[in-house]
């Protein structure tokens, strides 16, 4: 591949939704259990909880990624309640975590058989937009074991698309740029500001939460399955 001496993960939407926009991933969630909502409505509930939990302290550090889903499905639900009139809240926001949950663990379950075999020859750290609870999400899926570091965005104070907080994954690698590879879901949020510091960058491409087409990508490498990279990296 290229000469990559260390790898910088994102983690919702990379390691436990193969690729797939966290959004599109809870709607199909609500399609399999028969929430009768249509998909903007959704959306809308969706964009409102969202924001709710980036301005209001919702999620504790000691939150399980389980409690955290169930924060946001209750949210949504909420809004949907009083915005869209849907009854049995209640009901259906068991329903919807018990079968999304039980999705995302077989997917991260996936996603560490192929960290632990990269872990066995590069150094790894995970760069992620989260609520201050990452390091109790990774130990609810066995994961912590694989990271040399963790650089979360509600702990540094950095947000992505910000590239200053790839920077400090770089840094934390001890390497110079050209010796990182980022691997992300997000073209925004990852590729973009990881490859304007001189990263290589390798996109995991999945359904994302628009139809919108990214013409000529930067990406040095495009997968649509995260073992594509056990052989991108031998």
């Amino acid at each position: 591949m290229m000469r990559i001496k260390g790898f910088i993960f994102d983690y919702g939407g990379t390691l436990d939704t193969r690729g797939n926009h966290w959004g599109k991933v809870l709607w199909h969630g609500y399609e399999r259990t028969g929430v009768p909502v249509g998909e903007q409505d959704f959306r809308d509930a969706y964009v409102y909880g969202e924001r709710t939990l980036a301005t209001s302290p919702i999620v504790k550090p000691y939150f399980t990624f389980r409690d955290t889903l169930q924060a946001k499905i209750r949210l949504q639900l909420q809004w949907l309640e009083e915005k869209r009139n849907l009854g049995d809240a209640t009901g259906y926001l068991k329903r919807i975590l018990d079968d999304v949950y039980q999705q995302t663990m077989q997917t991260t379950k996936e996603s560490a058989l192929v960290l632990e075999e990269l872990a066995k020859k590069y150094p790894l750290v995970l760069v992620s937009n989260f609520y201050g609870n990452i390091a109790t999400v990774l130990r609810e899926f066995s994961l912590d074991h694989l990271f040399g570091d963790i650089i979360e965005s509600a702990v540094v104070g950095i947000r992505k698309p910000d590239a200053r907080i790839f920077a400090l994954g770089v840094e934390r690698l001890g390497m110079k740029t050209e010796e990182v590879a980022v691997v992300g879901d997000s073209y925004d949020k990852d590729i973009l500001p990881s490859h304007s510091i001189g990263c290589h960058t390798i996109w995991f491409k999945g359904e994302g939460w628009t139809d919108e087409v990214v013409e000529n990508p930067v990406a040095d490498k495009v997968i649509g399955s995260l073992k594509e990279i056990l052989s991108l990296a031998e």
